[in-house]
């Protein structure tokens, strides 16, 4: 009896995850697309030489 149900929780565990990388998509990321840089160029001579 605890190998049958040993076997069905390994069986559960391996299709939850078969399931969850096939599944559908469940990101809730914003669909806004590439952004543009919006900081400061990089300019010669502004770094600290030690």
């Amino acid at each position: 009896m605890a190998i049958s149900r040993m076997i069905a929780s390994i069986t559960q565990y391996i299709s939850e995850a078969v399931m969850r990388i096939f599944g559908p998509n469940d990101d809730a990321y914003p669909s806004i697309g590439v952004q543009p840089f919006t900081g400061d160029p990089y300019k010669e001579g502004t770094t600290d030489n030690w």
